[in-house]
């Protein structure tokens, strides 16, 4: 159990403000691509609008962070942002629309719980034989989903083919756990990119390498029970953490220890993610110099307090 999977695919920050979040990004020294958005026309032959949700990503060679914004009523988005038509034959489009609208009626609800990391997504060379295993388990899921989503490449965007499916709870909407949206996704995210500039950062980051996610202390058992069926063997310590998925479980009370000064908007959620660098020192500078604060985790790791980068702290780390 558990062979399956290579580590994190992406997390995904869902935030109030696509602007504000590409510039906090952007001083926290990522290179943050244009954001892309879906349009399309509200009936057969009519023009077409900006829908659902628009979003962008802070892209590594084997994953991604991905910044996500729901388009409000005005359908206004930020200047540099990039129309992604979408096309469905005339008898279909009402059913695409109600799947977008449903989609971003699932973001908003997560938004309104807080604005910070709810979408985890584990990378899997084979996401039917994740598929299989978790129907096995009784694992209730939607189902693989084959889907296009937009690349930034030097040559423009690119449409690359993904495959994901996200696990659901009994007794919430599909595609919802109690901490968010997870799940598997089947690709390399960015191997279709042709241009390095998109994963080199100013601030060295290399990769994603962790997601942290507090739960209340008496819900830890279950929680560990639950993740341990999605995600294969935990390894024990003063926190929980599933290595093949690189997912560590923090209970409320031991939060400060693991990340001084730390409260949990809401419980369950993911409360932060770490990146892996190429200098600590040199990224250490650069956000001080940025007038980010810094701070550090209980085993001397440097982390940004998740009220300077949107409701995630977000810890460096120095990479082997």
């Amino acid at each position: 159990m558990g062979d399956d999977i290579n580590g994190l695919h992406h997390v995904g920050h869902i935030v109030q403000d696509m602007n504000q979040a590409m510039e906090r990004y952007r001083r926290l020294g990522f290179t943050v691509s244009a954001p892309a958005y879906p349009v399309l026309p509200r009936v057969p032959g009519g023009p077409a609008e900006p829908c659902g949700v628009a979003n962008t990503h802070v892209y590594f060679p084997r994953n991604f962070i991905e910044l996500v914004a729901v388009i409000d009523d005005t359908g206004r988005m930020p200047g540099e942002a990039r129309p992604v038509p979408l096309q469905a034959p005339d008898d279909k489009l009402p059913g695409l629309r109600a799947a977008i609208r449903a989609t971003a009626a699932t973001i908003t609800s997560l938004l309104q719980r807080f604005q910070g990391l709810h979408i985890m997504l584990a990378d899997t060379p084979d996401i039917d034989s994740v598929a299989a295993r978790l129907t096995a388990a009784d694992v209730g899921h939607g189902g693989v989903h084959a889907i296009q989503r937009p690349v930034e490449t030097s040559i423009g965007t690119k449409m690359e083919p993904a495959r994901y499916l996200e696990i659901s709870h009994p007794h919430l909407p599909a595609g919802r756990v109690p901490e968010g949206r997870i799940g598997f996704a089947e690709n390399t995210p960015v191997e279709a990119l042709d241009d390095e500039q998109h994963t080199d950062h100013p601030n060295g980051a290399t990769g994603l390498v962790e997601c942290v996610l507090c739960v209340a202390d008496s819900a830890l058992p279950e929680l560990e029970h639950r993740y341990g069926t999605y995600f294969g063997q935990a390894r024990d310590g003063q926190v929980t953490r599933f290595d093949r998925a690189n997912i560590t479980v923090v209970a409320a009370s031991a939060l400060a220890g693991l990340l001084p000064g730390e409260r949990p908007a809401a419980l369950p959620a993911f409360v932060a993610y770490t990146v892996s660098v190429r200098d600590i020192a040199a990224t250490e500078r650069l956000l001080r110099d940025n007038d980010i604060p810094v701070t550090h985790t209980g085993t001397g790791e440097m982390f940004v307090p998740a009220n300077a980068a949107l409701g995630a702290a977000i810890i460096f780390r120095q990479d082997d």
